[in-house]
């Protein structure tokens, strides 16, 4: 150890050598060491380099990336201090590379132990690292880390001490100031002398991202449609909240027969595009989809536009024509909205269903149709029935097989989704190249409580594509100028921010905090997990929906994760 420490005294001469070796022209605006073109870099630039690679290829793929720089680093110091003088021991010359490390303003490198032979190729080395400018900057920007992190540090040191020994010589960081550590400390010895050498070796060999990219989309391409083919949607049906979905798979199995299906739900929920999917999906989609709406029809017209009409048959029929049932044949038939249906029609709907033919109005011949029966209602048919207003014995008919299709309420998460839907609809109809939303108009479609389900967010999105200038977003007033003004209950004030709705559920969070039943932290745990929950895992999504950032993000998570460990 003592050849050790004097080689150490005689660094301080070494480095005062070097730094003369240190000159900067400001004629060409050049600074060099010795032979070497060098970059005075801002640590900072260097720090949010290291963080978007982090960001953006994930964190083995970026150390992959600055080990390897690193690594480059010291090869060309190695080259640099092949200058040195002849009669330097070989000691002196290898304790140049960790000299020009500090030199450099990376480290502060204290050798513990140092032992080579260079003709035989053994060597062993141990070194302490105090001010490291990769654990100080990781520790600041995302906390305490469970695994060394000073990757550019350590390729520099496997990069001098390879090129110096002529072969692969492998450092490994064994403690780092990150993970709570003095100060971080490295081993280095040759690469086969590790039995987990392929793990770290890995980092020195480069990868084409592109292929790996592309392998990854067509992977995700291939499993999509492998997942997706038997339940796929239609290009008109967009959703994916759990109601949704469960109304939908209901649909799939009743596409698979002919029974009669009642859909049920508010006005706008898409009842008839359920019907148009349903026809579509089954054995008839090559015949006719024919809808009817049975409220907007005059009641003394809903017989004739249902069943037909012969020549003659009341004032005014000046000529036969076949009804909704005849053109429909072999199709499907569509009563939207039949709770409105007159008890005439009822009755004689119910021998159609019953019996399988119509007859016209003012004909006597009963003519034969094969029809598949779709109705929709937005009342409830059971109070109707109660009521008198509509037939016990044709409610039981149509209500073979119910599907309700929930309100758009009750599936904010699909709001995102058809709001895109429609606006790239609207934009090609318009002519329009718009790029999305704003973030005010995404809170406030989310805010709003939608009664006129999604043919209202329909109607709302077609009206901010048209009062958008193009290339632009929309905006909240583009979109909800008119309700602003005469239904701010809806929960959207006059700047487009968030009202009674959005305070009633921070109210209720509240006072489940001061009656006890919840503690501030398990608030704070909840809405951490459900964000991440929401963001499928993507912690830079579930930061912006929480307005944090990343490593903000980064840090609750292991929080968390520390003390559900300690508990358990």
């Amino acid at each position: 150890m003592s050849r050790l420490h004097s080689t150490v005294k005689r660094g301080a001469d070494s480095i005062d050598e070097m730094r003369a070796q240190v000159h900067f022209s400001p004629q060409t605006g050049q600074l060099w060491l010795h032979e070497h073109r060098m970059l005075m870099v801002h640590a900072e630039a260097q720090a949010a380099m290291h963080e978007e690679l982090i960001e953006t290829l994930g964190l083995e793929r970026a150390r992959g990336i600055i080990t390897r720089m690193g690594y480059v680093s010291g090869v060309r110091d190695a080259e640099l201090v092949r200058t040195r003088s002849l009669d330097a021991s070989d000691m002196d010359i290898f304790m140049t590379g960790p000299q020009l490390h500090t030199l450099e303003g990376i480290v502060k490198v204290t050798p513990i132990k140092v032992q080579f032979d260079r003709q035989k190729g053994s060597f062993y080395g141990e070194f302490l690292w105090e001010n490291s400018w990769e654990a100080q900057w990781y520790r600041r920007h995302y906390g305490a880390s469970p695994q060394p992190v000073c990757w550019s540090q350590i390729g520099y040191a496997c990069g001098f001490t390879s090129a110096f020994m002529g072969r692969h010589i492998l450092y490994k960081e064994i403690e780092c100031s990150s993970m709570g550590d003095n100060n971080c400390r490295i081993v280095g010895r040759p690469l086969d002398e590790w039995e987990d050498a392929a793990d770290h070796a890995r980092y020195f060999s480069r990868e084409s991202i592109a292929d790996q990219l592309i392998d990854l989309q067509t992977q995700v391409v291939q499993l999509r449609s492998a997942m997706n083919e038997k339940n796929k949607l239609p290009a008109d049906v967009v959703g994916n909240s759990p109601a949704f979905r469960k109304a939908y798979d209901l649909l799939l199995r009743a596409a698979q027969s002919q029974i009669t299906v009642l859909l049920l739900g508010e006005t706008g929920v898409g009842k008839e595009v359920f019907a148009r999917t349903l026809h579509e999906m089954g054995v008839r989609r090559s015949s006719p989809f024919v809808a009817i709406n049975c409220a907007a029809i005059p009641h003394d017209l809903v017989e004739s536009e249902l069943f037909g009409v012969e020549k003659g048959a009341f004032t005014g029929a000046l000529a036969s024509r076949p009804g909704r049932f005849e053109r429909a044949s072999g199709g499907t038939l569509f009563l939207d909205e039949i709770g409105d249906l007159p008890h005439s029609a009822q009755a004689k709907l119910l021998r159609v269903l019953q019996e399988g033919e119509i007859e016209r109005l003012g004909d006597d011949r009963a003519r034969k149709i094969d029809v598949r029966l779709v109705a929709a209602t937005n009342v409830d048919l059971k109070l109707r029935v109660k009521e008198g207003k509509f037939r016990s014995d044709l409610y039981y008919r149509l209500n073979a097989f119910q599907i309700e299709i929930p309100p758009l309420r009750e599936r904010k998460r699909d709001v995102s989704l058809l709001a895109n839907s429609f606006l790239e609809k609207f934009s090609a109809l318009q002519g329009k190249s718009l790029r999305g939303f704003t973030d005010k108009a995404k809170r406030a479609l989310l805010a709003y409580n939608w009664p006129g389900n999604v043919r209202e967010l329909q109607n709302v999105v077609e009206r901010g594509v048209i009062l958008a200038p193009s290339g632009s977003r929309i905006e909240v007033e583009h979109m909800f100028s008119t309700y602003v003004q005469e239904a701010p209950e809806y929960g959207i004030d006059s700047r487009g921010g968030l009202q009674s709705q959005a305070w009633k559920a921070g109210s209720d969070l509240c006072d489940a905090v001061f009656d006890g039943v919840m503690t501030l932290g398990q608030v704070d745990a909840m809405l951490v997990k459900t964000a991440v929950d929401k963001a499928r895992g993507n912690l830079s999504s579930a930061a912006r929906m929480l307005g944090l950032t990343r490593r903000q993000l980064a840090y609750r998570l292991t929080n968390l994760r520390e003390e559900e460990e300690g508990v358990t």
